[in-house]
């Protein structure tokens, strides 16, 4: 892949390029290539020149997602400021770039008096990646605001889809194989700026007292089943505290993985593994994953310590 000629780019291209420091996990090995197009045309052009046999592969945050030791293969396209703007198009709508973060997206329609969209205070991540995942907290998600979202394909040709083409499901859309969100249109209702501060910051506050949010992490770990929550039928399966290596079961929410501090990517999935095992051994549930696993496994000689921590 490296000896491949590369199309050039006004942004930045780097070979080799390191995602661990630029994921909420900490871990992970590098990719082939990071681009980070300067702005939409440039991304499109990129694209259209780039080898059709290199894959291509979106990223924003780092948060919900584990990038296996490996890396991964050909190309990360990580859309920057260029793509994080968010901008009123009417009382009650906004379009917002795919690389804008949920708590902006969520205060400049704050500042414009435009409800609904408060629970995207609660989700650490990108326009681009809850539009791909119908990314959702506090009894809300991302098909109850989306108008439409425009996408770049990997052919560099961009495209409109409305809310029914995406075919949401719970943490699911049938979005175009390597398509990269570029922006999306949200509508929510009418509101008073001072109450739906407030609600964000219930939403902050609630987040803060229940969630490791300061520790290396990936967020919510697995879906919660029809009927149940993911981190009950954990904890009742005895995974609280439980570590592999560097990972462990958090003691504060037991739906979130931590990195102590050295665990390797390999750690951190084979740990959610352990607990799928041991949620299906106690309760009959199969827990889905609701953190992507990308990348090429490596492997490891070390052996790890599966237990609880003293």
């Amino acid at each position: 892949m490296s000896t491949l000629a590369m199309p050039s780019v006004r942004g930045k291209l780097k070979q080799d390029a390191p995602l661990a420091p630029l994921l909420w996990f900490k871990s992970g090995g590098p990719t082939d290539w990071l681009c980070e197009p300067a702005d939409l045309e440039d991304l499109q052009a990129f694209l259209r020149e780039l080898d059709p046999q290199i894959s291509v592969w979106p990223l924003g945050l780092g948060s919900n997602l584990i990038v296996r030791d490996g890396g991964i293969k050909d190309v990360t396209v990580r859309l920057g400021k260029p793509f994080a703007k968010v901008e009123q198009l009417d009382d009650v709508t906004v379009k917002c770039g795919g690389g804008a973060s949920g708590i902006l997206v969520s205060s400049k329609a704050r500042d414009a008096g435009i409800a609904g969209l408060e629970f995207l205070r609660g989700i650490p991540g990108t326009v681009g990646g809850f539009v791909r995942m119908n990314g959702g907290a506090y009894g809300r998600e991302v098909k109850d605001i989306l108008i439409e979202c425009d996408v770049i394909l990997r052919s560099g040709e961009i495209r409109t889809l409305p809310l029914e083409e995406l075919r949401y499901t719970y943490r699911h859309s049938e979005l175009p194989e390597q398509a990269i969100v570029v922006s999306a249109t949200f509508r929510g209702v009418t509101g008073d700026p001072a109450v739906i501060g407030a609600e964000m910051n219930r939403i902050s506050e609630e987040r803060e007292a229940s969630q490791p949010l300061r520790s290396k992490t990936g967020g919510s770990t697995f879906k919660n089943p029809e009927g149940h929550k993911a981190w009950q039928l954990v904890d009742e399966a005895g995974c609280r505290g439980l570590q592999i290596g560097g990972a462990q079961v958090s003691e504060k929410h037991t739906n979130f993985l931590l990195n102590l501090g050295d665990a390797t990517s390999a750690d951190i999935e084979e740990l959610g593994e352990e607990v799928r095992k041991r949620v299906k051994a106690k309760s009959g549930i199969e827990l889905q994953w609701e953190i992507q696993r990308v990348g090429i496994h490596a492997e490891s000689a070390s052996k790890k310590h599966v237990g609880k921590r003293a």
